[in-house]
């Protein structure tokens, strides 16, 4: 039906007006989802459905979209040119001359165009935030800023306040050194350069003497004696100070000495002569060095020096204490050496040379010579008033380059062999006894037994014991004490037997070790700190021949260790010369 007249007159129905034929709207050409989706080309629009479907089935559905689109409007287009449409909705008509045809809308599918692929899933977007989580999150790494702040000055305080505290950075000491020889030295590094400290503010336990030194950032503890071997050691510093006024505290450490290791000769008439070392059990013995003819050696922390016997005369032999690296030491000539000692803090050997062809008129005999152990030079005989003398006996003072000895006019001299220092005439004595680091022990030509300093040449009478054990034949010091030999006889002055004495600093003794008359003590030494000793004795004297070497001695002969500190005996093994001992047996 057409439109209702207005205000009840009739209106006569306008002539439709054909409506400009229009072109079917075609949707956007669409793209594929997914990666690396390209536009549906163009050229493929005019293709007929089946075609574009055998190209890309997604596509056919385009096709198929845009022809009902296409129909939908052809079919607008009819309805619109076989008469004017009602309106559905109520309102006032409008005039047919006034008004204006608008163009129906191009439909829409109803459906949703199928896809072959199956659409991927994208997560749905975040849903708007009022800001709190990142107020939060901002709150959080601020509170942690500020936290990581802190943490870093307080690190930077920390490391300014503990670099101005005096502590120690390392410590330097060689405890198997110590064991072996007196005035070895425990140095403290710090971290600053340190002002004077005074011995009283140093303790050791267990108790040794030392003494103290600065050096700039380092502080040397050097212990005057040797030590004790399986012992543990503290040293402590009070109230160090750093040069200056500046930052003060304790330094301390503590360390164990090793076990003792001794070297031991035994002397063999069919095979050959042996140096062993080994522990003071004797269970564990190594040779070390070998030679038909040993005469003798003597032992330093890092060598062992050995004189060996060979036709036409004397070789003097240097190693380490393995047995390694042997080398031969020039001596003045072709000849003999016997009472071989060694200075280690002097670097020097020492010992009596005499020549092989040595008669009434030529010839050198007993001369005492001295020279380094690393062979930067030759041998050097002792003189007296510049001609070279015979020596009667002779030792190195402890811990020093200098020898102490008496010629052959029974004068004493002490000469420094490392120095430039004069020569010093100590008067006339019948025998050396003993030497310590400060006195040594003589009897005088009139029959006195005396202590005779070496820094300034007084002398006080030799303690007699107590109880008194009579006049000693030979006196080795040791830290603490000395080991006097003494000869027990009856009445009527027939030797009834033997004994080594301990002696204390105030003169009482005690009788440590003993033989009876068929015995002899050839040889007593103390260990360097005087925890030990070491008694060689010749048994049955009578049957036991003496050998042919140049230093000839009883072909059997045993050595007792003792533990001083408690009397008590630890072992007897085969052989003589223990190590400890700084001279050779007296024939």
């Amino acid at each position: 039906m057409g439109p209702e007249p207005e205000d009840g007159e009739p209106v006569a129905p306008e002539p439709a007006q054909p409506e400009p034929e229009r072109e079917p709207r075609i949707p956007a050409i669409m793209r594929r989802r997914g990666a690396g989706g390209e536009p549906i080309r163009p050229e493929l629009m005019d293709q007929e459905p089946d075609a574009a479907s055998e190209v890309d089935p997604q596509r056919a559905a385009v096709f198929a979209a845009a022809a009902a689109a296409a129909a939908a409007a052809e079919e607008a287009a009819a309805e619109t040119a076989s008469g004017p449409r009602r309106s559905t909705t109520p309102g006032p008509r409008r005039s047919s001359g006034s008004e204006s045809h608008a163009v129906p809308p191009v439909p829409t599918p109803t459906s949703p165009v199928s896809r072959l692929d199956p659409v991927p899933w994208e997560p749905s977007a975040e849903p708007e935030s009022d800001g709190s989580a990142y107020k939060r999150r901002r709150r959080l790494y601020i509170v942690l800023a500020v936290v990581a702040a802190l943490l870093l000055i307080a690190g930077g305080v920390f490391a300014f306040v503990f670099s101005q505290s005096l502590r120690v950075l390392g410590v330097d000491f060689d405890p198997s050194r110590a064991i072996q020889a007196p005035g070895t030295t425990l140095t403290f590094d710090t971290n600053h350069d340190l002002g004077t400290i005074d011995a009283s503010q140093v303790t050791v336990e267990p108790a040794v003497p030392f003494s103290v030194k600065t050096d700039g950032s380092g502080l040397g503890i050097r212990f005057t004696d040797a030590l004790d071997d399986k012992t543990q050691y503290t040293v402590t510093v009070k109230d160090a100070a750093a040069k200056g006024g500046g930052p003060t505290g304790d330094l301390t450490t503590t360390f164990t000495t090793p076990k003792s290791q001794i070297f031991i000769l035994q002397r063999s008439a069919k095979k050959d002569d042996k140096i062993f070392t080994s522990d003071l059990s004797g269970e564990n013995g190594v040779p070390v060095f070998t030679s038909p003819k040993i005469v003798d050696f003597r032992a330093t922390p890092d060598n062992l020096v050995v004189v060996v016997e060979e036709k036409g005369g004397s070789r003097l032999i240097v190693m380490d204490r393995k047995g390694d690296n042997q080398r031969d030491l020039k001596i003045p000539g072709d000849g003999y050496i016997s009472s071989l000692q060694v200075s280690d803090r002097g670097g020097l050997v020492g010992y009596t040379y005499s020549d092989a062809d040595l008669t009434e008129t030529s010839g050198r005999a007993s001369v005492l010579v001295t020279q380094p152990l690393d062979g930067s030079s030759g041998p050097s005989i002792v003189q007296v008033g510049g001609k070279d003398v015979g020596v009667s006996d002779w030792e190195f003072v402890p811990d020093s380059s200098k020898a102490l000895f008496v010629d052959f006019s029974n004068a004493l001299t002490l000469e420094d062999r490392a120095g430039d220092s004069p020569s010093q005439d100590l008067g006339l004595v019948a025998e050396l006894l003993g030497t310590t680091r400060d006195t040594a022990i003589i009897e005088r030509t009139e029959g006195a037994f005396v202590e005779l300093s070496l820094k300034d040449g007084a002398e006080q009478p030799l303690p007699a014991t107590d109880p008194d054990y009579g006049t000693p034949s030979e006196i080795v010091p040791f830290p603490g004490g000395t080991l006097q030999h003494v000869v027990q006889a009856d009445d009527t002055g027939v030797p009834t037997g033997q004994a080594v004495i301990r002696v204390d600093p105030d003169g009482a003794a005690k009788p440590i070790f003993e033989v009876g008359a068929d015995a002899s003590i050839m040889q007593m030494c103390a260990s360097p700190s005087g925890q030990y000793a070491a008694v060689t004795v010749a048994p049955d004297i009578a049957d036991n021949l003496y050998d042919e070497m140049l230093l000839s001695l009883p072909k059997t002969l045993h050595t007792t260790l003792l533990d001083l500190r408690t009397g008590k005996q630890l072992v007897t093994l085969s052989g003589f010369d223990v190590s400890w001992c700084r001279s050779a047996p007296q024939p």
